[in-house]
């Protein structure tokens, strides 16, 4: 018989539903996934289905194994965990979707310490790898990330682990105290937000976040912007003291290995090294949920709200697999 999937599919800015679609059978070099759970990545998600992705970008910001086009419809996601048919778990660069197939070579095997749900975290751990490589932290550096989403926490505790580094995250929300000292680092709010800082990490997607680095940047430190504002056109005080400060500026993005590692890790190795990094529990504060797949199409917008972490959607009968 025939292989058939559903799929959540963006058919227009704030609507989504669940599509039915034929599968080819998979060739020697392809792999049929059963999907257990998958993660929504708030930041990029919520732009594409509020249709916000520039025309001029709507072939840099493709996902690899993405459905349609940004003008809608739009088969958007990259967050996949699932079973092969020998039962070995997998991560995928893939949208939400109860099956799949994808090329062997995409498949890469989720490590026996790190729980499902938590694995749905990697391709966040991947920017956030990212990050740091494009960041270079020295050992014994002031370093802050605004901005406690789940990439700006995710690189805030990879940050953290740098000898003598005293990383402080900050937030709007005072809530997020106990997951940054979770993950052995110091909390501030805006308002107090301490000056003087060698390193910082720009993760909060808004002008006034980015505006709060450049004031609370010393001189000739580096400022690591891994937001993206899609059609966003944030203003800056670019001038003010930012040349007498000799700042530099330095952007972030996952669709390239930051060039300090270009050619020593290929994309997959860089996925696989995310996943091994997240053997730790305590990340597992950073996801919330679970929605059932069925329920995508209701839920999408209340769960892209302003505020969240990484949702975990999960899928039939394995629903409660944790």
């Amino acid at each position: 018989m025939p292989l058939t999937a559903r799929a959540f599919w963006t058919v227009a800015p704030g609507r989504g539903e669940i599509r039915e679609e034929r599968l080819d059978p998979p060739t020697d070099d392809q792999r049929l996934v059963r999907v257990v759970a998958s993660g929504v990545s708030r930041g990029t998600e919520a732009i594409v289905f509020a249709g916000r992705v520039p025309a001029s970008q709507h072939a840099t910001m493709r996902a690899p194994l993405m459905g349609g086009g940004f003008s809608f419809p739009v088969k958007y996601g990259y967050s996949a965990v699932g079973l092969l048919a020998g039962g070995e778990r997998v991560f995928v660069l893939h949208p939400h979707q109860d099956r799949f197939v994808a090329p062997a070579a995409m498949c890469i095997p989720v490590p026996d310490a790190v729980p499902t749900w938590r694995a749905v975290l990697a391709a966040n751990m991947e920017t956030a790898l990212n990050v740091m490589w494009d960041a270079a932290p020295l050992a014994g550096e002031r370093i802050m990330v605004i901005g406690g989403g789940t990439v700006g926490l995710l690189a805030a505790s990879l940050l953290a682990r740098m000898p003598g580094a005293n990383v402080v995250v900050v937030d709007s929300n005072q809530a997020r105290e106990g997951l940054a000292r979770g993950l052995g680092c110091a909390f501030a709010t805006p308002d107090t937000a301490p000056d003087g800082q060698e390193l910082l990490v720009h993760a909060s997607g808004s002008e006034a976040g980015l505006r709060l680095a450049l004031s609370r940047a010393t001189f000739e430190a580096r400022i690591v912007e891994a937001s993206w504002f899609g059609d966003g056109a944030p203003a800056l005080p670019l001038g003010e003291a930012f040349h007498a400060r000799r700042l530099r500026l330095i952007s972030s993005q996952v669709g390239a290995v930051a060039p300090a590692m270009r050619h020593r890790r290929s994309h997959a190795e860089r996925l696989a090294l995310a996943l091994g990094l997240l053997t730790n529990p305590a990340y597992d504060a950073l996801l919330q949920g679970p929605t059932q797949f069925e329920m995508l199409p209701a839920a999408m917008p209340r769960i892209l709200a302003p505020g969240g972490l990484c949702h975990v959607v999960t899928y039939g009968a394995d629903a409660c697999t944790a």
